[in-house]
């Protein structure tokens, strides 16, 4: 299992958010197996609210950013979003990678 950390810049972060957060991670989680960590990042500037996210695997760390000028939740969606697109193509390279090291042999 893995931990996530949440934290925010001008941004109260509500159990709501939190809750949120944690649902979506759930997604993720169910693409790799190999996650250790989960910092995510939430901030709001006066014109807007982003949402950034590192994701720590063995030998990797995927970084994904998502900015809304409406609301954070959309921030977070589309951040995971971006997440998600990064840890499918890291286990397609990862699965690739060992199926022609088996093939050269």
């Amino acid at each position: 299992m893995y931990t996530i950390n949440i934290t925010g810049h001008h941004v109260d972060v509500t159990p709501a958010i939190k809750d949120h957060i944690n649902e979506k991670m759930n997604k993720i989680a169910k693409l790799s197996d190999q996650i250790t960590s989960v910092n995510v990042t939430l901030v709001q500037d006066s014109k807007e609210q982003k949402a950034e996210a590192r994701i720590h695997l063995p030998g990797k760390e995927l970084f994904a950013v998502a900015s809304s000028e409406d609301r954070l939740f959309h921030a977070i969606d589309n951040m995971i979003d971006k997440l998600a697109r990064q840890v499918d193509k890291h286990k397609t390279k990862q699965a690739s990678g060992t199926h022609k090291a088996a093939v050269a042999s």
